[in-house]
């Protein structure tokens, strides 16, 4: 397998590894906007080699991963230019998008929509690690538009590299997204930013950070050039969200103003279910 990776960061990367170590003898190719990238993917082995848009035609498998405003033009060039027994396959966080601008191009059948849930607050090659998607979940909205043997494929591979299949609608994926993955990133940052401005010496946030305050704010370290085009593309889910999140932040400040803290022990003891909720996942 003629495998490339158009964005050889974490998520890129991490296929890449992955898919090396289950088809020792796929080779992998890279291709990157950003050249130091791509050849620091090739100095650490994320792939075999660098090569352009014009080598797509050599493509058994093409994985993209860059930010999701960049693919709405990447992608329809790629499908453009690949065979017709070609899998081109994302991994963006938000579906509805790209969906909409694919669906009247003439290979959309070579395409699947797809998000592995999965990755860390690092980005670049050096961030891919071997594993992350054991025991993860894909979603793959519109699966019935990609043909059925490309489907095969692109199954194959992700549960060989460890991963749970689930199908979604591209409209839902993106509704239930924003809640459980876009809402923490707005919450991780926006806790970062109030704690900046509260606390001016940053020694005083280094020696006084514990343990929750560090993994709560560990996903403002995520890259912005990444993040801000899911928040632009899911406006509407993302703000749904934020003004349910706000009304409960809202009610928890009037519940200690009210000194009504019997009522805040009760929603923080309902709460508690999620811990239920994510072990039943795992």
């Amino acid at each position: 397998m003629n495998i490339f990776i158009i964005g050889t960061g974490l998520i890129g990367g991490s296929m890449a590894l992955d898919i090396q170590e289950k088809y020792p003898k796929a080779k992998i190719f890279g291709i990157d906007s950003n050249q130091e990238h791509l050849d620091e993917a090739l100095k650490l082995g994320v792939i075999h080699h660098k090569s352009t848009f014009e080598a797509l035609d050599k493509a058994s498998i093409v994985i993209v991963s860059i930010p999701v405003d960049v693919q709405l033009e990447v992608i329809p060039k790629v499908l453009d230019l690949v065979n017709d027994d070609t899998l081109v396959m994302d991994v963006g966080s938000t579906k509805e998008l790209i969906c909409d601008v694919l669906k009247n191009h003439p290979k959309r059948r070579n395409f699947l929509a797809a998000h592995p849930i999965a990755g860390t607050e690092f980005s670049g090659p050096a961030a891919a690690i071997k594993g992350l998607f054991e025991g993860k979940t894909n979603i793959i909205c519109e699966v019935e538009k990609t043909a059925f043997k490309l489907q095969e494929k692109a199954l194959e591979v992700l549960i060989k590299i460890g991963m749970r299949i689930r199908y979604m609608d591209s409209k839902s994926h993106d509704k239930h997204i924003a809640y459980v993955s876009h809402l923490s990133h707005i919450s991780s940052f926006m806790l970062g930013k109030t704690v900046i401005e509260k606390e001016k010496n940053e020694r005083d946030i280094f020696d006084m950070a514990g343990s929750g305050f560090e993994s709560t704010v560990r996903l403002a370290k995520s890259s912005p050039e990444m993040w801000t085009p899911i928040f632009e593309q899911n406006k509407e889910n993302v703000i749904e969200t934020l003004e349910k999140y706000i009304n409960n932040l809202e009610e928890f400040k009037t519940l200690i103003q009210q000194n009504n803290f019997s009522e805040i022990y009760q929603k923080m003891k309902d709460t508690n279910r999620i811990k239920q909720i994510l072990n039943g996942i795992k």
